[in-house]
């Protein structure tokens, strides 16, 4: 009887051990989960809009672009050279230009159209690439050969993942802000472009003539940040009214 008694505690003691256990992991996979959902977007007045432009120089003598052989791939085709400075014209490309602050607590959206990242002449198209955090992007191999995409982030999750020719495109995204983001290829070290992933949509990417434009922000007081993968950032302090259309220029030099 005592025996019979001993057994019957120690399974009530097991059953409730087990259920206390498991109200234990439950409370721990709530507590991780998100407390409340993402904020709303913040709205913004179309009729209230403002606009910011300008054109990025270069000044001094630019910088020789280095060629690059990419004879170690015979899928590779046609000449290269580096772009870590393009300058045309004494106007600078590929230099990213973005609202640094002013925004304050507003929140927006990350877009559901997808961005093209392109591997064509075994080189990334474009060097210099803006999303949203959250955006996806879609990677796509143009090449008769393969190619092993590789972002290096601080702040955000590394992948290393190869993409054969004709094979389905990569879809990524970055979910956290990382201005100018490195991305290689791990079969070409020559290959190499920077994903600039911003909180806002108010940026811009300039091309050969330097220019760029950012159109959609709110009145308010601003820092508008222009950054180059090798010549650094530069900062300016810019208020914008209702309907305003301003023209911010920056320089670059050696």
């Amino acid at each position: 009887m005592k025996t019979k008694t001993f057994v019957a505690i120690a399974t009530l003691s097991g059953l409730l051990l087990w259920v206390g256990c498991g109200k234990k992991e439950t409370t721990e996979e709530q507590s991780a989960a998100p407390s409340s959902a993402a904020a709303p977007a913040t709205p913004i007045d179309p009729a209230t809009a403002a606009t910011v432009s300008g054109t990025v120089k270069f000044e001094g003598v630019a910088p020789k672009p280095a060629k690059i052989d990419m004879s170690q791939d015979p899928n590779c085709s046609g000449g290269n050279v580096a772009e870590n400075v393009v300058v045309s014209d004494g106007h600078l490309q590929n230099v990213f230009i973005y609202i640094k602050d002013g925004l304050g607590n507003r929140t927006f959206d990350a877009p559901k159209d997808t961005v093209t990242l392109s591997q064509s002449g075994c080189r990334y198209h474009p060097h210099v690439l803006g999303v949203m955090a959250g955006q996806t992007i879609k990677i796509v191999n143009d090449d008769p050969t393969t190619h092993n995409i590789h972002p290096t982030p601080k702040d955000n999750r590394e992948w290393n993942e190869s993409q054969a020719p004709k094979a389905a495109a990569l879809e990524k995204s970055f979910a956290r802000e990382e201005v100018m983001l490195p991305v290689k290829c791990n079969q070409h070290p020559w290959m190499r472009m920077f994903v600039s992933v911003v909180k806002n949509p108010f940026y811009a990417v300039t091309g050969p003539d330097g220019k760029f434009e950012i159109k959609g922000l709110p009145p308010g007081d601003y820092t508008l940040a222009f950054v180059h993968e090798k010549l650094g950032e530069q900062d300016q302090k810019l208020t914008l009214a209702a309907k305003d259309a301003k023209t911010v220029d920056a320089t670059f030099k050696p």
